[in-house]
Parts: C-alpha cells; sequence; structure tokens
C-alpha cells in the first residue's frame, strides 16, 4: 500500500501542475498487472525513470529486487524524498540510487545497463519545441517528439540485452502518425504484451495503454498476448507490420486483421493530396457569439452533433453573416464552395454529409473539398464513408473518440466500384471487393 504521506502529495498536485508537467501516477492494480510476469531477480537491476512517490519501485521491492539494484530518476525533490522515504520505512535502506534529476539530459552520460525498466513517463509534458527536438536529434527518435517517446526511446538505449521494459502510455503513442517511429522501434523487439487499462485517470480522458516488451529479436512464432476490458487475444507480431503507419490495432483479432490487409492488398485510392481540409469555426465563445433564434443578419451554423448520415438536423444556432466577432476561420471560399463534406470530430464513428447549400459549421465539425478531379462525386464518398463496412475497418485500425485528417487519408477507396455503380450499395461494394458480412457484424473474404 502506498504510505499516508505519498497520498497526501499526490492528491495535493493542482490540475495544472500535472498537466504541464504530464504528471499522472500509476494506480498500484496496474502496477502489479504490468509486473505480474517478473521473476528470478536475483542481481538484477532495476529502474524507473520518472518514479514520482515510487509506485513502481515499491511494487520491485514487493517482487523481490534487492534495494541496493533499484535506481530511481524524477525531476520534482519532493517526490524523490517521498520515494526515499517509503523505501527506508519498508526495508530500512536508506536509498542513494533515487536522484533528483531530468533523465533526458542525465540519460546522455549513463553508462549503466539495466535489466528491468518499467514506468509511467509524462505524457505531453509541456517543452518548446526546440529542446524535444534536441533530445530527438540525441537519440534519433524521428518524428516520435512527444516526452513519452523520448523516454521510450532513452530507455530502450539503456535496456540489457534480454531486459524487459514496460511503458503505461496515452492511446496516442498506439495509433498516432506522429508515433510511427516509435513503433517501428519496438517491433524490432520481442513485444510480450499489449494492455488497455482503459481510463484510470481522474480528469483524463484519454485511455491508458501499456507496452511490455523483451530485449531480444523477434521471435515469429511466439505472439503478443493483446488485452482489453472485453478480450484477451493473440496476435502475430508480424501483423502490425502490414496495419497502415504500423498501428498497434491490438484491439483487432488476426483473422480480423487478415482482412484489413486483404483489402488495402486490392487496388485503391486514398484522400491524401485528394482533397483541401478545413477546420469548424472557433467562435471564442458560443454562447456569446451565437444567438438560438435567427435575427436579421444571422444565419445557422451546425454543430458535429448536427451531422447524421441522412442529412442536417434543424439548426439550433445561429451566428453573424460576416463571423466578425469569431476568433478563427477557415478561408471562406471553403464555407461557400458549390460542395463539400462536413464530419463529426469528436466521435467514435463515421459520420459525415454531402453540404451543398454553403452552409457554416462550428470546430465540433470539419470539412473537406475533393479535388476536382477525383473519380467520385462528393455523395458518393458521402455514402461509403458512412457504410458499416467503412465504420468496422475505422473502429479495426484507429479506434479513437476523435476523426482525425491523417487517420481518414489513410481509408482505402475502391473507386472502381463506381464505374458501374452511380449509387452507393453496401452489399454490391463488399461484393465488388470480394467480402462479405458474418453474423457477428465482422467483415470475412469470400471463400
Amino acid at each position: 500500500m502506498k504510505s499516508n504521506l505519498s497520498d497526501e502529495y499526490e492528491n495535493s498536485l493542482n490540475e495544472s501542475f500535472r498537466n504541464n508537467e504530464g504528471i499522472y501516477y500509476t494506480p498500484e492494480n496496474i502496477i502489479k498487472d504490468m509486473l505480474k510476469n517478473i521473476d528470478d531477480v536475483e542481481n538484477k537491476i532495476f529502474l524507473d525513470p520518472c518514479c514520482g512517490c515510487g509506485n513502481f519501485i515499491i511494487q520491485a521491492i514487493d517482487k523481490g529486487f534487492s534495494t541496493e539494484n533499484i535506481y530511481g530518476f524524477d525531476t520534482d525533490k519532493n517526490a524523490v524524498e517521498i520515494t526515499k522515504k517509503r523505501i527506508l520505512e519498508k526495508t530500512g535502506f536508506e536509498s542513494k540510487n533515487i536522484i533528483v534529476c531530468d533523465f533526458l539530459e542525465f540519460a546522455k552520460d549513463i553508462n549503466t545497463k539495466y535489466d528491468f525498466i518499467f514506468t509511467n513517463p509524462p505524457w505531453g509534458k509541456k517543452l518548446k519545441k526546440e529542446i524535444k527536438e534536441k533530445f530527438s536529434a540525441f537519440y534519433k527518435t524521428g518524428k516520435s517528439i512527444d516526452t513519452s517517446a523520448l523516454f521510450f526511446f532513452v530507455c530502450l538505449k539503456l535496456l540489457n540485452e534480454g531486459g524487459k521494459l514496460g511503458f503505461l502510455l496515452p492511446e496516442a503513442f498506439f495509433n498516432i502518425s506522429t508515433f510511427e517511429d516509435a513503433r517501428k522501434a519496438a517491433l524490432n523487439l520481442q513485444i510480450e504484451r499489449l494492455i488497455d487499462y482503459a481510463k484510470p485517470f481522474k480528469g483524463l480522458l484519454t485511455r491508458a495503454y501499456a507496452i511490455i516488451l523483451k530485449n531480444e529479436k523477434v521471435n515469429i512464432n511466439t505472439p503478443i498476448i493483446c488485452e482489453t476490458e472485453k478480450q484477451k487475444i493473440k496476435r502475430n507480431q508480424q501483423s502490425f507490420n502490414k496495419v497502415p503507419k504500423h498501428i498497434f490495432n491490438f484491439w483487432t483479432n488476426d483473422e480480423e486483421n487478415k482482412v484489413i490487409e486483404y483489402i488495402f492488398s486490392l487496388p485503391h485510392i486514398t484522400l491524401a493530396d485528394n482533397a483541401k481540409w478545413g477546420l469548424g469555426i472557433v467562435t471564442g465563445n458560443n454562447n456569446k457569439v451565437c444567438k438560438t433564434t435567427c435575427e436579421p443578419g444571422f444565419v445557422p451554423i451546425f454543430r458535429g452533433q448536427d451531422i447524421t448520415s441522412k442529412g442536417l438536423k434543424e439548426p439550433k444556432l445561429y451566428i453573424s453573416e460576416d463571423l466578425s466577432d469569431c476568433r478563427q476561420v477557415a478561408p471562406l471560399e471553403l464555407y461557400k464552395t458549390n460542395e463539400k463534406l462536413v464530419y463529426r470530430f469528436i466521435s467514435n464513428r463515421l459520420v459525415f454529409y454531402c453540404d451543398t447549400k454553403q452552409n457554416y459549421i462550428l470546430n465540433s465539425a470539419n470539412m473537406l473539398i475533393l479535388n476536382k478531379d477525383f473519380p467520385i462525386t462528393g455523395q458518393q464518398l458521402s455514402d461509403l464513408l458512412n457504410s458499416s463496412y467503412m465504420n468496422w475497418i475505422f473502429s479495426n485500425i484507429f479506434h479513437t473518440h476523435k476523426i482525425l485528417r491523417g487517420d481518414l487519408e489513410l481509408l482505402p477507396l475502391h473507386t472502381d466500384y463506381f464505374i458501374k455503380n452511380n449509387t452507393f450499395d453496401e452489399e454490391k461494394y463488399i461484393n465488388y471487393i470480394n467480402i462479405e458480412k458474418g453474423i457477428n457484424g465482422a467483415y470475412r473474404i469470400k471463400k
């Protein structure tokens, strides 16, 4: 159990400080689960590079690590003192291996290798871009420069051959393009487990996932154990190399992923470089700028929730047609184009509408305008994107509550179907690409 002093200190940190420093202390049950397969720790060295109040370290002691072989670093001197006091209270050992420092800087000169590195690194810590880029260049992290990714690369560098690493990370690490270089680095080693811990942090909307890996050559016959709230499945590690952007879609089983591989293997196009994109209007204060009744000089403006696959709901808000009081507005020609697709931004489903009436949208929605030479119409594309089939692909790859441009630009569009079909019909479309829908709602390749 954590000490009262640790609990009190963690509870004393305000939300602003936590957000700026990327601090979210890990619940004990998650730490125990992450460490559950660790054994044979005699003479092994354990490291938590961002130890906070010592939650991982206390569990490491319980697993049998010798206190003199346990190391911890953190920038918060109060947290470090609490960790040292907890170790002393638990073991009687006064550790000198728990140190106040900037680990990313300190690690440049570390020559020690560690057998086990388990931690919950800072998520999105507010560092200046040039500082992150400096660390990225030194540790060769590619485009993955979020603080959690920087810690990940540093710890891979410090991990002994045959050693194990366990990181608790934001869901973005597993499915967002900017973390692709980190995922590729992980796929070069033997991943043992990928775990979905849902939303364990109060006030934080993002899900928390863990990756447990071993610093050894990948064995293609050793599957990854993939655990979610609903299921525990096994995935071939090589299968993640065939997912767009090396996304760790570990909520998808091997059979479903084979269907996705097949769909992407067929000739197709994507939205990448084939559309102009625009954000919805940022008013700065909807209550002040928008009206609930239509007044002279005002026009309807639609929210994400007003967009349905069948059309726009009756408007609930109105805005001055000249948009003069708004904080951020995309180029007006995007709103005024003859045909644009508007879609919900905060959503776990694709919900699109082909707008031909030059409507305005708030920033809970986004828009795209197809290039003139795009081979299908906006209505055809809207129908395809709204389909159960496309939503199945989207959820099995991205599994996110935000509809991001980068994800939409990866979706496979088999536009040749529309050469002989003016309108979209899902049954005809999936038959065209030789797949069918199963009883459970999943799709499979026809035999």
